[in-house]
C-alpha cells in the first residue's frame, strides 16, 4: 500500500489518517502534507515510514532533512533533482545516511522512463520498488512502441546511450496534438473546471463562485 495525497492534507489530518491505516500493510505514506517541518511532525507522531518527492529535490533539502529527521524514504527522479548523475548521488548519500530510497513516476514518456530504469539499476540502496506510472499511457514517441512489462517490470534498455532512439513521425504527430488541443494543465483539475490551485505546490484548492 502506498498512499499519496499529493500533500493535500494539514499535519492533524496527516497524523489521524497514518494512525488509522497503520495496521495495513504499508510500504509508506508519501506527501500526506507539504514542507519539512509538517513531514517531521507528522513522521513523528506515526508507525509508517514516510516518503517524498517533493520536498526533499534538492541537496540542500537532503541535508535539512538528514539533520532534522524530517523523512524516511527519499523518492528520486531524474526530472526534479536535474539529470541522472545529480539523482544517483542524492541516492549514494541517502544510503550512507540510512534513509529509503526509491524512484519516483510522475508518467513520463520512454526517453525519460529510460533515465529512470537506469538511475533505479545504478542506486546502491534501491530499499523499495521504483514506482512507474507507464501503463497509463496509450502511446510513446521512442521507436518500437511503448516498452512492455513483465511480470510488473520493465526491463533496462540495452543499446547505446539510453538505450532507446526517438520515433521522429510520432513526435511529429503529437506536435501536432498539440497544437490542436494545448498543453496538459498540470495545476488545474479537468473533473472540477471552476476549481483553480490556491497555493504553489497546488496541493490547495478552492472553487470560484459568483
Amino acid at each position: 500500500m502506498r498512499i499519496d495525497p499529493n500533500a493535500v492534507w494539514s499535519v492533524e489530518e496527516s497524523i489521524r489518517i497514518g494512525q488509522a491505516i497503520a495496521d495495513l500493510p504499508n510500504d509508506y505514506f508519501e506527501d500526506p502534507c507539504y514542507g519539512l517541518e509538517a513531514m517531521r511532525r507528522v513522521k513523528s507522531r506515526i508507525s509508517i515510514p514516510t516518503a517524498t518527492n517533493t520536498v526533499v529535490v534538492n541537496f540542500e533539502h537532503l541535508v535539512s532533512c538528514f539533520r532534522n529527521d524530517s523523512v524516511d524514504v527519499i523518492l528520486l527522479d531524474t526530472t526534479f533533482w536535474g539529470g541522472l548523475r545529480q539523482a544517483w548521488m542524492a541516492g549514494v548519500c541517502c544510503q550512507k545516511m540510512n534513509l529509503g530510497i526509491s524512484v519516483h513516476s510522475s508518467g513520463e514518456l520512454g526517453i525519460q522512463l529510460a533515465t529512470m530504469l537506469h538511475l533505479g539499476a545504478a542506486l546502491p540502496g534501491l530499499s523499495f520498488a521504483a514506482d512507474a506510472h507507464y501503463h497509463h499511457l496509450t502511446d510513446d514517441i521512442i521507436k518500437g512502441g511503448k516498452m512492455l512489462y513483465k511480470n510488473g517490470a520493465i526491463d533496462v534498455p540495452t543499446g547505446h546511450g539510453l538505450g532507446v532512439e526517438l520515433d521522429e513521425d510520432k513526435l511529429k504527430q503529437y506536435n501536432e496534438y498539440f497544437k490542436e488541443t494545448g498543453g496538459y494543465q498540470y495545476d488545474r483539475d479537468m473533473g472540477r473546471p471552476e476549481w483553480y490551485s490556491i497555493t504553489g505546490d497546488n496541493s490547495r484548492w478552492a472553487t470560484l463562485r459568483s
